[in-house]
């Protein structure tokens, strides 16, 4: 059977990852002028390149879905909030983009059940799932029967240890932990970094009672990393960011994916997408260069759309 000329067109567009103004109007079966005109409203996503309009397909698919007829009677009024586990990116972006978006950090288990209660717009979570050892799958979450769940790389970060500058016990590996007086700060039971550590004591062959803990879980990475400047604590696991934002020395120990979990009518929000493009600025790459421990190059990625 011959293939017709929409047939054609549409197999174009699903080869490039970017559409033109006259492309984007044709697939969406537009008149360009109203494509223009959304533009000028910020309804739709698009970028400027050398003064040319550009429409990222996938984002443009992501639009479409978003304004389905059938979801218009379910939406509901969500706070615009920034809910789960702390990161100094994340909180330094949200702030400089102007975004109006708010932050509540109480960790990544936290930030999912808000997401769920309708609570938070936005989770910022890196749990790992020790069964696949893989990050922020749906099911281990519990989000697999969320409707239009979107899941957007944050960035790829650095873990390991916090210690005091000069790391007096010389401290080297988690099996040094277990050494007689050194104090080990942790964070609440469902937060990530608590879900990180599990896993690596395991990896290791360490059990827990073999350590000694501080009285008090830290509730977010600069409460861990503060206990440990102050000495009520000799160790603990962190990010990079959160040891050079308190002059503590820094052993790694890991790579993890941070990642932004929401709906998908969320992501087109205009505080969300201010996010969104400011963190593809320069000053956003100098920024995570500067805290040390980031990687950004699938920052903005989609990497779960269900």
């Amino acid at each position: 059977m011959a293939t017709t000329a929409r047939e054609g067109f549409v197999a174009m567009v699903e080869r490039h990852a970017y559409l033109t103004t006259a492309e984007v109007a044709d697939y969406l079966r537009l008149k360009e002028r109203k494509v223009y005109d959304l533009v000028s409203q910020g309804q739709i996503p698009c970028s400027r390149v050398t003064g040319k309009l550009l429409f990222p397909r996938q984002q443009i698919d992501l639009w479409v879905l978003s304004h389905l007829e059938g979801d218009q009677a379910q939406r509901l009024s969500v706070p615009l909030v920034v809910a789960g586990s702390q990161d100094p990116l994340l909180e330094w972006a949200v702030r400089e983009s102007g975004s109006d978006l708010a932050m509540l950090c109480q960790g990544s288990g936290d930030g999912v059940r808000r997401l769920l209660d309708g609570k938070a717009m936005v989770a910022g979570i890196h749990l790992l799932d020790p069964a696949t050892e893989r990050y922020n799958e749906p099911n281990a979450l519990g989000l697999s029967g969320m409707r239009d769940l979107l899941i957007v790389r944050w960035a790829t970060r650095r873990q390991g240890l916090l210690v005091p500058t000069g790391n007096p016990l010389k401290i080297k590996t988690l099996n040094d932990l277990k050494r007689l007086k050194v104090r080990v700060a942790h964070r609440q039971p469902d937060a990530g970094a608590a879900h990180l550590l599990g896993f690596l004591l395991q990896q290791a062959g360490i059990d827990r009672s073999a350590l000694t803990w501080a009285p008090h879980a830290s509730l977010s990475e600069d409460d861990l990393a503060l206990s440990i400047g102050q000495g009520e604590a000799d160790a603990g696991l962190g990010v990079e960011a959160a040891s050079h934002r308190q002059q503590l020395a820094f052993i790694p120990l890991h790579e993890e994916s941070f990642d932004l979990v929401m709906q998908r009518r969320s992501y087109f929000e205009p505080a969300v997408q201010r996010l969104m493009a400011f963190a593809h600025q320069a000053r956003f790459t100098e920024r995570a260069a500067q805290l040390g421990g980031y990687d950004i190059a699938e920052t903005g990625k989609i990497v779960y759309n269900a």
